[in-house]
This record gives structure tokens, C-alpha cells and sequence, in this order.
């Protein structure tokens, strides 16, 4: 048996950035590598999977598969590919604007199917391909080009996906490096849909939300003995929090049947891909239609 060599980060490296000097961006690639180093992936296994924007580059700076589609179309073809070959671990990337705006839609049901995906959402509270205006989380009151008398209404995520049912929920910070790695290798472990919100800040376009504020305000909730992720009623209030204390961790988890197989029992034993074709089988059906 020949020994495979271990993984290490150098495999994972990718072109040069066009990120700019200081974005939270860089912080969720080097965990985003740290994560696959820890659980010695190799490059072939992974696909990456993003839509437009600063995060849906990431797929460029790091040697993994990459399919680069329509802006809040992520989610969908990540599922098309974790359906077809389910040997392939499938990560999304989109920012707060791809995910919880184009791709609000899609969002929801791949919660609602469960898909055995992990999905990084960079979360910068803004539009940082497009030059700084508000996005679906903004802070309220929050001034910007499309928003000149203050921002209103901002989604909450967290909530949302709890109350969704979504089956691994969690949130990042990317100025916590070796805290966000966990919670992505945590992701892509856990069978079902993951979804990992990251705080990230742009230190372009968003003067509010900084590297600074989040750390005044974020904390781990690891440290509180009392947080159950089991308990959804608890995750949910946990949900809630943010302004003066924003908690930071696996808010809520739990096991249940994902979509690839309850609802596609032919793809079990092996990848779709791995079947062989067979062209004859269609010309009963085909007949139908004479």
C-alpha cells in the first residue's frame, strides 16, 4: 500500500489577491486552508462553488475545483454537484449581498432540503464589488450611496436560518482566525447543510463595523457552559444578540435525513457520475410522446 504524502497548506496555494491591504477576506482563506490541512483533504476532493463579489473570488486564490457562477446563484449548483458526485465535499462562498440578497430564495430551501454542503457567507454589511452600498445586513440607520437618509430593516441570518430549521448553524469572525477554522472544519464534518456567517470587515466601504468594533464586542460561545446547540429555543434567543455583545460559535445543530439520501436513493452506493450511461433506457419513454 503506498503511503499518501500528508496535505500541507503549500498544496492549497492560488494565484495572487485583488483583495485590498487589511480586508477580513484574507482571514477566512487562511482558515478556510487551515480547515482542509486539519482534516488532510486533498485538493481534488474539494469544490468550491461562488457567485459574484469580493468573497466569490476567494475560489481563485486557492487550488481546489472551481465553479464560478450567477450572481446568487450559488446554492444551486453547489446541491447539482454534492447530488451528482457525493464524494466531492462541496464549500459555497458568497457575501451577505449574494447570499441573503440574489440568492435570498435559494437560501431558504437549500436549508429546508438540508443539501450536504458548508456555506461561507462573507458577511461585511455591504456591497464591496460595487463600490459600498447597502446590503441585506446593514446596521440600521446606516449611511451609504443607495441609502443616503440611513439603511432599515437588516435580516438577521441567524435567526433566520434557525427558524428555518437549517440543520448546522453558525457564526465566524475573521479577525479570529484559529476560531473560524474550527467552525469550518466543524461545517464541513456535520452531514446536512451548514451555514457559517462571517463577520467580515471592509475596510473600504464599512468605517463602522471594524476590525475594532467586532472585537469589542464579539465573544465565544464555547466559554459559556450554559449554551446548548441542541436547544433551539436557546439557539434562537442567542440569535438574537447583537450590538454590545454578538456571540460567536456553533449557535445550533442537530442530525437529521440530508436530501441526497432521502430523495435520491440511486446515487447511495455510488456518485452519480460513476454510473454508467445507457442511451437504450430512454426509448420507452421516448415512445410515449409518438
Amino acid at each position: 500500500m503506498v503511503a499518501t504524502a500528508k496535505v500541507t497548506q503549500k498544496v492549497y496555494a492560488g494565484g495572487p489577491t485583488a483583495w485590498c491591504p487589511g480586508c477580513g477576506n484574507f482571514g477566512i482563506l487562511s482558515a478556510l486552508k487551515k480547515a482542509l490541512v486539519d482534516l488532510q483533504l486533498e485538493p481534488h476532493q474539494v469544490l468550491m462553488v461562488s457567485g459574484i463579489g469580493q468573497a466569490g473570488k476567494l475560489p481563485h486564490y486557492i487550488r481546489t475545483n472551481g465553479l464560478n457562477v450567477l450572481h446568487g446563484r450559488t446554492l444551486p449548483a453547489a446541491a447539482a454537484a454534492k447530488i451528482v458526485n457525493h464524494d466531492l465535499v462541496v464549500i459555497a462562498v458568497g457575501g451577505d449581498g449574494d447570499g441573503y440578497g440574489e440568492g435570498g430564495n435559494h437560501f431558504l430551501h437549500a436549508m429546508r432540503r438540508n443539501h450536504d454542503i458548508t456555506y461561507l457567507v462573507h458577511d461585511n454589511q455591504i456591497y464591496g464589488l460595487t463600490k459600498g452600498q447597502a446590503s441585506p445586513t446593514s446596521d440600521e440607520g446606516f449611511i451609504t450611496k443607495t441609502t443616503i437618509k440611513g439603511a432599515v430593516d437588516p435580516i438577521n441570518p441567524m435567526a433566520l436560518a434557525i427558524a428555518s430549521n437549517a440543520s448546522f448553524v453558525a457564526r465566524g469572525f475573521s479577525g479570529d482566525m484559529e476560531h473560524l477554522s474550527g467552525l469550518i472544519k466543524a461545517g464541513i464534518q456535520h452531514k446536512g447543510f451548514a451555514l457559517i456567517d462571517i463577520l467580515q470587515p471592509c475596510v473600504t466601504f464599512n468605517r463602522k463595523n471594524t476590525h475594532a468594533w467586532y472585537r469589542e464586542r464579539v465573544y465565544r460561545l464555547d466559554q459559556e457552559s450554559d449554551h446548548d446547540p441542541a436547544d433551539r429555543t436557546t439557539a434562537f434567543t442567542k440569535s438574537l444578540e447583537w450590538g454590545d455583545r454578538i456571540p460567536i460559535g456553533v449557535l445550533y445543530r442537530q442530525e437529521r435525513p440530508v436530501f441526497e439520501d432521502r430523495f435520491l436513493p440511486i446515487t447511495v452506493d455510488q456518485p452519480l457520475v460513476g454510473l454508467s450511461p445507457e442511451p437504450g433506457g430512454v426509448e420507452s419513454l421516448l415512445d410515449e410522446f409518438v
